[in-house]
């Protein structure tokens, strides 16, 4: 999304860049044959996303769209006069239901009257965040923030400009066609194994091809930051950090280390098993600082955020991904047994290090 609270500390010396460089705003840039890269900007921290195009034929397939705002669709119409002139959409992938991804899906799909390719899951999520802004799922989110000890004034702000940017999309296509996990996806001359998985979003897409050492990472695995992995009130207890350390460790089975990942943010780079090594380490670290806080007393979520973020000034938007992230860890120790929690009359989760 979005969505990325901080850069990891790890050195990223033993990652390859092919290019140490991105495309300029207007640009087009070939990262290997038959696959371009471009960046689109974000209004926020993390500030662009990145676009592939796939030779496909007489046309091209986008996988990923941008934010849904009139800053992109102007970046779109640039392109499609400059860089992608006469250039045809022959399909539009989209890797999970994060606006900065998903967001101009439906203007792309009725320009070019293409078909829209989601999982299942990722595409009902997306419905699900243009629509989620009823009072009874307001009511819950507040409920939730206060039982995690959020006071009322950041309680506010979260559900404000905290959360808002979720809505910031085009409406959807009103059909897809369902990606699937471990299925083969044909683009052109290319074949590409459907790889998914959660803890980002609740089904990622990632695309595989492994005669050509191709990796389209998505949020997945990112070269220089740690995506977002959060928990969130619809879904109070999940275990969102069990899952995506879950899915690392599966691609690591997956893939070689030699794959070029292509991933959604940041610079495409080699290294893969390395740098999932270093995303696995970043939260086993986070959570010895939360296991160190809650050693000596019962701490609540609210806490423990700036014991866990203390090196970042958080706005809005930033605070919401790191109350988010601070519960996956929470309770991804809970489901470990590293922690347990102490209810107190007050009604707010506190936890102990076990």
């Amino acid at each position: 999304m979005h969505k990325k609270t901080d850069a990891l500390d790890t050195p990223h010396d033993d990652l390859r860049f092919p290019l140490e460089s991105h495309p300029g705003a207007d640009e087009v840039v070939e990262i290997a044959p038959g696959v371009l890269w471009l960046r689109l900007k974000l209004p926020f921290r993390l500030n662009h996303v990145n676009i592939y195009l796939l030779a496909d034929g007489d046309g091209w397939a986008m996988v990923d769209t941008g934010f849904g705002n009139d800053t992109t669709i102007a970046a779109w119409e640039t392109l499609f006069d400059g860089a992608l002139k006469g250039f045809a959409i022959s399909r539009v992938i989209v890797t999970h239901a994060h606006p900065d991804h998903f967001g101009q899906a439906g203007w792309i799909v009725q320009r070019f009257r293409c078909p829209f390719y989601m999982s299942q899951i990722e595409y009902l999520q997306g419905v699900y965040h243009q629509n989620r802004r009823s009072e009874e799922r307001l009511v819950n989110s507040r409920e939730f923030f206060h039982r995690h000890g959020m006071d009322e004034s950041i309680t506010a702000q979260l559900l404000g400009r905290g959360q808002d940017y979720l809505k910031r999309a085009v409406p959807l296509p009103a059909a897809y066609r369902r990606l699937t996990k471990g299925d083969d996806i044909r683009i052109g001359a290319r074949t590409f194994r459907i790889i998914t998985g959660a803890g980002h979003s609740p089904d990622q897409v990632m695309l595989y091809c492994a005669a050509d050492k191709l990796f389209l990472s998505a949020d997945q695995v990112l070269s220089k930051i740690s995506p977002n992995v959060s928990v969130w009130a619809h879904e109070p207890d999940e275990d969102a950090l069990g899952s995506y350390l879950k899915s690392l460790a599966e691609l690591t089975t997956l893939l070689p280390e030699d794959v070029l990942v292509l991933p959604g943010h940041g610079l495409p780079f080699y290294g893969v098993h390395t740098r999932i090594k270093q995303l696995a380490d970043h939260h086993e670290e986070r959570c010895g600082v939360i296991a160190e806080a809650c050693r000596d007393r019962a701490m609540s979520s609210a806490e423990l955020v700036p014991v866990v973020f203390h090196k970042h000034v958080l706005d809005a938007h930033q605070t919401g991904f790191a109350a988010g992230e601070l519960i996956a860890h929470v309770n991804y120790m809970l489901a470990q047994n590293r922690l347990t929690i102490v209810d107190e009359a007050d009604g707010i989760l506190r936890f102990r290090a076990v």
